[in-house]
Parts: structure tokens; sequence; C-alpha cells
């Protein structure tokens, strides 16, 4: 709920008021409150009632999840509905060493506790363990492989239980704690050797009354305490019971991005005794430091407690399938999850998640397999978690604007603020997510109000996405810009940057030509010397023009002529506005937007008449190739051609060419992956 108003809150109001009050009564029916000492007296009343209002609306506006604003009174809301908040997260990393040259050991176990010291850019931070590690002895050598540390400072707290304190608390003395790393054990007595490890559960499904187990709650100072059973729901803990708890307290997201490591760690064999550090091996950085984030905030709080109590803990629905992803890996910046029934063919028993994580593009495989794991416990038995990575759908924009020359006679100061009133919108969150949307009127608007001088835009919009090539490999390639894409019978729709083919001499592009409203006809070709186009292969793929589908046929792409073996896809969208659907992240690319300042000769009065007034299209100029300013690739080396001499005369809508054929056909070819609406996908290649 939005910040109600309880009583009034206007002094002058309040004055009013009392001076109403007061006339009503026959002592006061003349009496002249501004001129007496009266109104000192209505001043002090005014005040006291004022103050009393405020907090009265404060302390109102506290006890409601949307309008409260102090984070223990949301914490607290939010535990009303058995919502727990996400606390700081370290950033992890793996590595990876030996220890060599062990004489009579069996096992050895890295300890849990303080592990290495990790470098960054700048930065030098402490990673831990949380539990210890044991590894067998092989020949000599125990080998630690892919093992995952944690940022931050171990610590450990004790606790006894004493049943005659009426209300007896387990609080976490710090802040700053990662709670996934927290491990519970409870003990008998503080000198017993019997140890029972209590499991941390986020709900009391299928607790019993001897479940070894316990709830979390944050409390004040974003400190945490630890809740045991009663022998109703989880097992009850007795009198003198020894809790030992161990957990890691971390600097959150900047733990981010330690990629070299030092061993710090304690290291004992089967009897416990110290390994000498002499034997261990320099440690190899197998993945660095990533996914350390921050406690969650106010307003993520206010947005999934709400949404994980309606979906009860479980995934069952594909929102509900997002609500519990944010709420498990809190490194989400954007999610999205649709059911395998939705694509084409269907894939039953499926459910496809992407995310676009706050510190990079894509999951690790490592983070992927965590995450399915994890939502084992959520998920509806028989329906299987598939991550799939985003997909960026580009949105470009090519921007004439005119302007009054008489109110601005400075056109690059007046592009440079029209650049950075469309990098700002790039910025938000219009377009930064799944089932982000390219607002055109938004767009053209901000221009317009950039400054006083301009007159008026004529803005053209482009999409792009970046077909990722499989190198020296026969691939087929979908890609999928989930958008209706123009189909002008006399202009090419889809166009492409450079690469080349095996057995094709010189730089090959790809356009379409229209069939009908609804299908195109993908060709490649190249420009002989002289610059005039050559088409080398006719059928090259499909366009489905309806869903904004581009299939390329079997190909061998040996090198492209931009970096990461891209090659960019360019399409004019049937509408302005751009949504990107299902695993489409939409991306407001300026880096490829270009801005034209035009004088208005007619609002300047130089030429009112219009005769010399500059006339840009409202549609795209046909071109066959599509010009970038993504880096070049390194890869130059172009394949010699071993074409067919043969010529055939290809007659297209737009122009009549003499092409060379190809006259061999391929015949080791890979299949392509399943389509999800929105991705591209080859023999292995896919897109970005």
């Amino acid at each position: 709920m939005a910040f109600g108003q309880y009583v009034n809150l206007d002094f002058d109001q309040i004055k009013v008021s009392i001076k109403d009050y007061l006339r009503a009564n026959t002592n006061f029916t003349d009496y002249d409150f501004e001129g007496s000492n009266l109104s000192i007296i209505i001043d002090a009343l005014a005040y006291n009632t004022y103050t009393t209002a405020y907090n009265t609306n404060m302390a109102a506006n506290e006890c409601f999840l949307d309008s409260a604003t102090l984070r223990e009174n949301v914490v607290a809301l939010a535990r009303n509905i058995g919502y727990v908040p996400r606390s700081r997260r370290s950033a992890r990393a793996r590595i990876s060493f030996t220890v060599s040259d062990l004489e009579e050991t069996s096992t050895l176990t890295l300890n849990a506790g303080i592990v290495c010291n990790g470098s960054g850019t700048n930065t030098n931070y402490i990673f831990a363990l949380p539990e210890n590690i044991t590894v067998p002895v092989v020949n000599g050598v125990a080998e630690f492989e892919n093992i995952e540390i944690y940022e931050g400072n171990f610590i450990s707290q004790n606790f006894t239980v004493n049943t005659s304190l009426f209300n007896q608390r387990y609080i976490l003395d710090n802040s700053f704690i990662d709670t996934s790393t927290i491990k519970v054990k409870v003990k008998p007595s503080s000198t017993s050797n019997s140890t029972v490890t209590f499991k941390q559960i986020d709900n009391i499904i299928g607790i019993t009354s001897t479940s070894s187990s316990y709830l979390l709650q944050e409390i004040e100072d974003e400190r945490y305490e630890l809740i045991f059973g009663d022998n109703v729901i989880g097992k009850k803990l007795s009198n003198n019971n020894f809790i030992e708890v161990s957990y890691i307290t971390t600097d959150g997201k900047d733990g981010n991005g330690a990629s070299e490591f030092s061993f710090v760690g304690n290291i004992t064999n089967q009897d416990g005794a110290a390994i000498n550090p002499a034997l261990i091996s320099l440690v190899t950085t197998e993945e660095k430091s990533r996914d350390g984030d921050e406690i969650e905030s106010i307003s993520s709080i206010k947005y999934y407690a709400p949404r994980i109590y309606s979906s009860q803990y479980r995934a069952v629905t594909s929102s509900d399938y997002e609500s519990v992803l944010g709420f498990i890996y809190p490194n989400v910046e954007s999610v999205t999850a649709y059911g395998g029934e939705e694509l084409d063919p269907p894939r039953f028993g499926k459910v496809f998640i992407s995310v676009k994580p706050r510190n990079g593009d894509f999951l690790s495989d490592q983070t992927k397999r965590d995450l399915i794991q994890r939502l084992k416990s959520y998920a509806v038995a028989g329906i299987v978690p598939e991550f799939v990575d985003l997909k960026y759908l580009y949105v470009e924009l090519q921007v004439n604007a005119y302007y009054n020359p008489n109110l601005n006679d400075d056109p690059e100061n007046l592009k440079t603020s029209v650049s950075n009133a469309l990098t700002q919108y790039s910025r938000s969150i219009d377009v930064n997510k799944f089932g982000g949307r390219f607002k055109y009127s938004r767009a053209v608007s901000l221009i317009d109000s950039v400054d006083s001088s301009i007159t008026s835009n004529i803005t053209l919009v482009r999409l792009r996405r970046n077909l990722i090539a499989e190198i020296n490999r026969f691939a087929q390639y979908e890609v999928c810009l989930g958008n209706h894409i123009h189909s002008q019978e006399s202009a090419y729709n889809v166009i492409s940057t450079g690469f080349t083919i095996r057995g094709i001499s010189g730089i090959v592009y790809m356009a379409d030509e229209v069939i009908d409203r609804e299908t195109g006809r993908m060709f490649f070709f190249t420009y002989e010397e002289g610059g005039t186009p050559v088409v080398i292969k006719k059928n090259a793929g499909t366009v489905k023009y309806l869903i904004g589908e581009v299939l390329i046929d079997t190909v061998n792409i040996t090198s492209t002529a931009i970096s990461n073996n891209a090659v960019e896809i360019q399409a004019i969208p049937h509408s302005n506005d751009v949504i990107g659907l299902k695993d489409l992240y939409v991306n407001f690319d300026m880096s490829n937007t270009t801005i034209n300042m035009v004088p208005d000769l007619i609002a300047s009065g130089e030429n009112t008449s219009g005769s010399r007034f500059v006339h840009i299209h409202s549609y795209y100029t046909p071109t066959f190739t599509r010009s970038s300013k993504s880096p070049a690739s390194t890869v130059t080396t172009v394949l010699p051609s071993t074409a067919s001499s043969s010529t055939t005369t290809t007659t297209s809508s737009a122009a009549t060419y003499s092409s060379p054929m190809t006259s061999s056909t391929p015949t080791t070819t890979t299949t392509p992956s399943t389509s999800s609406g929105g991705s591209s996908s080859g023999g292995g290649g896919g897109g970005y």
C-alpha cells in the first residue's frame, strides 16, 4: 500500500480547527484570537497536535509491509508471513592444489577456517572453508580438487542450554554473516564427544517432532537468531545441551573478482598431526571469486516476501520459479522462466530458466548445477528445470534530429545532449530485463525534450542478434529475434556482417529475399572487384517474418569479420516497440546508435518556403550489408576458392546478379538444437 495519511498534518488547518472549536463556545464568540495572548496557547496546542499526528501517521504506516521504511519493521512484517530476508553472500572461488611426498599417511584433512589469501584488482581478501574436507592419499599424493572457498572470516560461537531461563535466546553476535555457511552442532554436554548436526530449514513442511532442525530469523542490527524445536515441530533441546555454531562473516560483493590465491590454511593427517607447508603445491585457480552480494534490500524484501508466501515455497508455475530463484540466488538482476510446452515443438516435463546475474552476463556451469540442486526441494516431482544462457536482443537507433540554428549554434554539444538522454533511457528498467520493452514513443519524446532548439526528429529502429559461429565446423544456425520482422519486398530486411566460408574466396555476407509476407529466403553473396554483389548460394536458409526467426542451413564458417566469432544479424522490426520474448534480454545498444543533427531551415527562417528543406527517409534505405562498430576480428585468413567454375544467373526482387554457384554439397552436418522461441543456436553454435 502507498503511504496513508490517517490524521491532519497541516499546522495551519489544525489552528483553524482549534479556533472554530473555541468560537462555538459562547464565551469566545467575538474574541480576537490573533490580537490576544490566547494565540500563543493556540499555537502550542496546534504544535502538540501536529507532532502527535505526525508520529501517529509514521507509526501507522510502519504497520504495513508496502509502506514501512525502517528495516527492522519490514523484516518483522515479512517474518509474519514466514519470509526470511537473504543475508549477505560470500564471494565463492574454486581452487585446486596437491600435497606430495606423504609417507605412512592414508588421509589428509583440510580443516575448516582460513584457507587462502585472495587478491584481485588492488584488493586482498581472506578466504575460508566452513567445514572440513578429507581426501585419500594415493601413492604419496593427496589431491584437493575444485575446492569451494568463501570470502570472509571463520567465526565460532557456543551456547549452553539453560531451561531455567524463561526465554533463552540464541543470537549470533556478528552482523555481516553469510547464513548459508552457518553450521550448527549440538552435544549432550560440553564434555561429550557425541555430536548431532542440526539442519537449517525454510519452512516446517515435513518436519516431525524428532527432526534435528532449526529456523533462522533476522533481528535488529542485521543480526540473526536461531530457533529450535519444541518436540512438536522439531526436536527440543535439553538442559545443559552444548550448541556449537560456526559461520563466515563476509564483505559481500566487494570480494568478487579475486583470481590469485596463496595457501595459508591448516592441513592435518589421520592422526591430527599438521602437515609441513613445504609439501603443498602452488594453488591453482579453477574459478575466480563470484556471486558475492549485499544483504537483501528493503525494496527486495517488499517484492519477494508476498510472492514467496503465495507460492508456499513450491515451484509450480513459471512465476513461482522466478520468485523462488530470486529468493535462493541473491545475485539475480533479472530472471525469466517458461514451460517447455510453450516451445515449438513442445518439450513437456521441463521448465526453462534464464538468469541475468548482477556481476556478469552468464551463470557459470557450477552455479547452474548448484541452483538446479537447490531447486529440487521446491520443484514438483517430474518437472526438470534447465538453465539456458540469456540471449541479448539489441535495439539500435538511427536518429536524425532537426534543430533551429538560431536557438543553438553548437550542433556537436546538442548531439552530446541527445546521446546522454538516450543513454540514460538505455539504462532504465524498461529495457534491461527479460520481458523488457523498448518504447519508441518514450525515446522520440526524450529527443524532442532535450533542448528547446530541437524541432523534431525522425528516428529509425533496428534489431540485432549475434550469431556465434562454430569455426571450422559444419553447423546449422537458428537466430530468433522474438519480434515480427518487416517484410518489405523492395529492400533487404535481414542483413549481416561479413564472414568466410570454407571453399569460398573473399568475405561472405547474408541477406534475405522476400517470398511472401510470412516467409523469405536467405542467400549468401560476396563482392566482385569494383563492388558488384554476386550471389554464391541462393538457398542458404529461411526467414519466418511473423515470429522473427532466421534459419541458416548447414555451413562451415572459418572466420568472422568481427571479434569473438560473431556474425551480427540485423533486422528491421515491423513495430517500433520491441519486446524481449522468453529468454531474450532487451539491450538498448548506444554503441551502435547513430545521431545526426540536421539544421531546420524552415524553423530558422532561412528557407520558409521549404524548397531547400532536407527530407529524411522515415524508412531504412536498402543496403546489402551491415556496418558495425564492434571490434574487428584478428582472424584475417581467407581460404582459396574451391568452387565450381559454372555460372548461374540469379534473379531477386531487388536486382539480377551473375553468380558462381558451388556444385558440391557437404556430407557432414550437425543437428541443430531445439529452439526456445527466443533462442539462437547451431550445431553447438549459439548466440548472445
